[in-house]
């Protein structure tokens, strides 16, 4: 008998939705998993947070096994204002305070070294800039680092493992959220009521920066990603290979 079935043989009373009791075992699933990961790597241990659908769930999950795991988010000083009253209203539900990773240059120095609008004519620079040079200090002392990236997202994270070897920043990744479905997230969110970005309820499913290029409504029946770099190849901000 598997895992699962193990499970649900035990916690089923005959009046229990199989449904539930199947989210109940992939959530505690990845529980353990965090739980794991903390106990192995803590306190070198830390928590990506874009305060996205996955990201809140983590927040929440992560409240849950350790409240002293640093919690960082990158300050792109682009982001929408829903995204910071998401991050404003975790911070008030749950007591943790994510550390702000800030780019060497001000959005005001980026313009006098890169002029205008760097995103619109070579995204992958304002990228390096804005995230990618933040997230290589964030992670510089750490062991480890949990992220939400999931298989379903995007073919450039369909290999994605629960754990691996991150030889992009010399450090393991921990990708909890991996094997979960976009409804899995969505049912976690509404089952604990975590806080979410609103955003996400008009047609953006991947939030990134407030700019006329990283960040627009997905139409439907168009990929997720679509949303990101719109009429750049660009799929990637560069944090994740």
């Amino acid at each position: 008998m598997t895992q699962l079935a193990t499970f649900l043989k035990a916690q089923t009373n005959g009046q229990k939705d199989p449904a539930i009791l199947h989210r109940t075992f992939e959530a505690e699933q990845t529980l353990a998993i965090l739980r794991w990961a903390v106990e192995r790597y803590f306190p070198k241990i830390t928590l990506a947070c874009s305060f996205g659908a996955e990201d809140v769930v983590l927040f929440d999950m992560i409240s849950r096994v350790n409240k002293k795991v640093r919690v960082f988010y990158l300050d792109t000083q682009l982001h929408f204002k829903e995204t910071l009253e998401t991050r404003d209203r975790l911070v008030e539900r749950y007591g943790i305070t994510p550390v702000a990773m800030k780019p060497k240059l001000t959005a005001e120095q980026q313009v006098e070294e890169h002029g205008e609008a760097l995103w619109e004519r070579n995204p992958t620079l304002c990228c390096n800039l804005r995230k990618v040079e933040p997230l290589t200090r964030a992670l510089a002392e750490q062991d480890a680092w949990i992220t939400g990236i999931r298989r379903q997202q995007a073919p450039t994270r369909a290999n994605t493992a629960l754990v691996e070897n991150d030889e992009k920043f010399g450090l393991i990744k921990i990708n909890p959220l991996a094997h979960w479905r976009d409804d899995d997230v969505w049912n976690y969110i509404r089952e604990h009521d975590v806080p979410y970005n609103p955003l996400h309820d008009r047609d953006y499913p991947s939030i990134g920066c407030n700019t006329s290029v990283c960040t627009r409504p997905v139409k439907p029946g168009e990929d997720p990603r679509s949303g990101r770099w719109a009429g750049f190849a660009k799929t990637e901000c560069g944090l994740h290979k």
